[in-house]
């Protein structure tokens, strides 16, 4: 019978004394309220975007990791991050420039990117710029802080610790008559899909367009329209402008769509974000078990995508090198280290050839038909592509 793992320590299980500990002096990020709800805590985790060289000895620091949800305005948030972001600038998913180039042409299509339309970017430090895609559209890039008919950002306002700043630095910049664009993962796919492992050091805010809505209104803004897309599980790009009486027309179907999500998914009830705890042991068990199957069969693992969400799912698992013998990336970058918390080294793609693997679990979903494509010989010499998101406890691997 395979040993079931133990959550790392730190987790403060739901009971009633324990929260109301844990929430002392906790203000929202967005809307300044302090009533709200522990509901995801992941214990002791090393910082997500610090990989050391492969050689540096451990143990790594490790910090608190847990997800709040303010009662208030509904926004998700981490915590607390004493964390320094230091992450390695990764190689762009396919996935994410397909999107992009998506995105582009949909805002175009609805009028919003005029012959004489300025665009002030905030983007990702893990990259997935839009400018070079409008350029070729004739938008020009203002200067940092003026203003601009487009203020887009792409995945960068989940890294500011203050919310509410943030978001007001950006309404500023936005031109009369202009808009603002705000793309995001969304909450409800994070619920629906069991995306625990979104939540990490460095990204303060989960947003659901429930909890944007309020943040916008607190600023004088409203959503106006809205496109969503399967990037991460789903990724929304949403569009704001100014409210004027009579001047802007209310939220449209894709808005109000969204809204309909929300409200199924639960985005704003504790009991159904605390599902994300269940689905953390469950995947990391999952993860584990099949792990020990593999080596039991005398079968070499590797792993494909240093990514972030990674880290707390192999800390989880227990998983070290002797499980799996490297992960592999494309980012020079990333290349020599080790991933936080671990023994396992981060190598090249060559290893793929090398090493012969039977099986490489994947960390990020949406590489697998890029990696497919780029590596036709895992398949052909017997080897096979895993998701590590199919991974559940009790469940065999597909």
């Amino acid at each position: 019978m395979t040993k079931k793992i133990s959550e790392p320590a730190g987790l403060i299980h739901a009971g009633p004394a324990e929260r109301k500990r844990a929430m002392g002096g906790h203000t929202c990020r967005a809307c300044r309220g302090q009533a709200g709800h522990q509901v995801l805590d992941l214990g002791e985790q090393p910082a997500c975007d610090y990989f050391p060289p492969a050689d540096a000895p451990g143990p790594d620091p490790v910090y608190p990791l847990r997800m709040w949800l303010c009662s208030s305005c509904g926004l998700a948030q981490l915590m607390s991050d004493p964390t320094v972001p230091e992450e390695p600038r990764g190689a762009e998913p396919a996935a994410l420039v397909a999107q992009a180039a998506d995105a582009v042409e949909r805002v175009a299509a609805a009028g919003l990117l005029t012959a004489d339309a300025r665009v002030a970017e905030y983007g990702s430090p893990h990259g997935g710029s839009w400018l070079e895609l409008l350029g070729r559209r004739g938008v020009a890039t203002v200067p940092d802080g003026e203003p601009a008919e487009v203020v887009l950002d792409c995945f960068g306002l989940m890294h500011a610790a203050d919310q509410s700043a943030a978001l007001s630095e950006r309404v500023a910049r936005v031109a009369p008559g202009g808009v603002l664009l705000l793309q995001y993962h969304a909450l409800d796919a994070i619920l629906g899909a069991g995306q625990w492992n979104a939540l990490r050091h460095g990204h303060y805010a989960y947003y659901s367009a429930t909890a944007l809505a309020a943040m916008l209104t607190a600023q004088g803004f409203s959503p106006r329209r809205a496109w969503r897309f399967d990037l991460y599980g789903g990724t929304v790009l949403l569009a704001a402008s100014r409210d004027a009486a009579g001047a802007q027309p209310p939220p449209d179907d894709s808005v109000r769509s969204l809204f309909a999500l929300d409200a199924q998914a639960g985005v704003r009830d504790p009991l159904a974000l605390r599902a994300l705890q269940r689905d953390a042991h469950d995947r990391a068990q999952g993860l584990r078990d099949w792990l020990l199957a593999e080596q039991s069969a005398g079968k070499t693992v590797l792993g494909y995508g240093a990514a972030s969400r990674a880290v707390a799912l192999l800390r989880w698992a227990g998983a070290d090198h002797s499980l799996i013998r490297a992960v592999v990336d494309a980012s020079p970058a990333k290349q020599g280290r080790r991933m936080p918390g671990t023994d396992i080294p981060v190598v090249g793609p060559d290893r793929l050839a090398s090493e012969r693997p039977a099986a490489i679990v994947l960390f990020l979903a949406d590489l697998l038909p890029e990696v497919r494509a780029a590596f036709p010989g895992v398949e052909a010499a017997g080897g096979r592509w895993v998701n590590a998101e199919m991974l559940r406890s009790g469940l065999a691997a597909g």
